[in-house]
């Protein structure tokens, strides 16, 4: 599966601070239709359930029961070699700032003493989707942007598309047996395990799957889970796609990680941000994209490469033509395609020498995809990392 930001949020949820998309209804009681990009909604007093419309300008719906969800029209078309146009889901935990009622995640791997879940999908012929079971990690409590970590659980798929990276080989979890894939979006590594034919319903430990994943050395039991997630990424068609039934359960063990942490907070501090000190700054800049038929997301990573710490930074740099940001985290966005300054938020306007900070954005494009030639951090040139 190919995903920049799910949720811009995503983020994103397809953002890390904030999407001004994001749209949260009331619980749902009775069924509830969804169609805005972004809507959301609680059931159960304990999940969220969103639509997530991240890669498509066309209309996507979702019927929300009391227990799960329908897609009841998705019109978008996505490239069956890139990235699906969504992620319409239920999750439990936190995504993108917004948290589910009451939820005890991000928790620390190493504090849990277990982490079930349970699903039953409906599947339909004739599009082409992954039936998506994720499961998010991060080095730290995060609950704002895209996480480190995706696992994925691919119940079913139909349609030729596959997971992101390539096949690593083969593994039995739950007494099941999965082919199992690695590599990264850009944005996040991914390690994905495929059932060789559909699953429609399963009550599995979600640790198992955690527990795989740092036997291969792509997490510690110091790192966060941070939501559990169940849906569908359509590329073409989808409706009468459902997730029937969800449910997650996490408990902690040895007297830590039964309440969500305190630090970071759960939504990033609004006030003010930092003033750039005056004068220029050494810097160096990483830029990584992951691109579809016609957006792209970028994550931007800023060290600091000089003697003393920065107190506030502003970083410049000019979008090619035909591009534009459709959302932003982590950073303030001044203008949206040209010439665009990114400056820091109040809670990361502080980078140590030799220490770094990242920031991200969604867009679309069209022609020919490029990156920015050129960036200054408080007026001085960055080199490229």
């Amino acid at each position: 599966m190919r995903r920049a930001i799910r949720a811009i949020a995503a983020t994103a949820l397809l953002a890390a601070g904030s999407i001004t998309a994001f749209v949260v209804a009331g619980p749902a009681q009775a069924d509830t239709q969804i169609c805005e990009q972004f809507g959301s909604t609680t059931i159960g007093g304990r999940y969220v359930v969103m639509n997530n419309r991240w890669g498509t300008s066309a209309q996507q719906c979702i019927n929300v029961t009391s227990t799960g969800f329908g897609i009841t029209s998705q019109q978008g078309t996505g490239n069956t070699s890139g990235a699906p146009v969504s992620y319409p889901a239920v999750y439990y935990g936190c995504h993108y700032t917004n948290c589910s009622p009451g939820t005890v995640l991000p928790m620390r791997v190493s504090d849990i003493s277990s982490a079930r879940s349970s699903i039953n999908y409906t599947f339909v012929s004739g599009a082409t989707y992954d039936a998506a079971y994720d499961i998010w990690l991060d080095p730290t409590p995060k609950t704002d942007g895209v996480n480190q970590m995706e696992i994925m659980i691919w119940f079913n798929r139909q349609g030729s598309i596959q997971p992101i990276g390539s096949p690593v080989g083969n593994t039995t979890i739950g007494g099941r047996n999965w082919q199992v894939w690695q590599g990264s979006n850009g944005s996040n590594n991914v390690i994905s395990y495929v059932a060789p034919s559909p699953l429609a319903s399963w009550d599995f430990s979600v640790l198992d799957f955690i527990s795989d994943v740092r036997s291969r050395g792509a997490i510690t039991s110091s790192w966060y889970l941070t939501s559990i997630q169940a849906g569908f990424e359509p590329w073409i068609g989808g409706a009468g796609l459902a997730v029937n039934s969800f449910s997650a359960s996490v408990n902690g063990g040895g007297g830590g990680g039964t309440t969500p942490p305190t630090t970071p907070p759960t939504t990033p501090p609004t006030s003010t941000p930092t003033t750039p000190p005056a004068g220029g700054a050494s810097c160096s800049v990483g830029y990584s994209t992951d691109t579809w038929s016609n957006g792209f997301v970028a994550n931007v990573t800023v060290t600091n490469t000089g003697s003393s710490a920065l107190n506030g930074w502003t970083l410049g740099f000019t979008l090619p033509s035909e591009q534009a940001v459709t959302n932003s985290w982590n950073a303030t966005l001044s203008g949206s395609s040209g010439a665009l300054t990114a400056r820091n938020l109040a809670w990361n306007g502080g980078v140590p020498a030799g220490g770094s900070t990242s920031f991200g954005f969604q867009g679309t494009y069209s022609g020919s995809f490029a990156a920015p030639s050129a960036f200054t951090l408080n007026g001085s040139a960055c080199t490229r990392a």
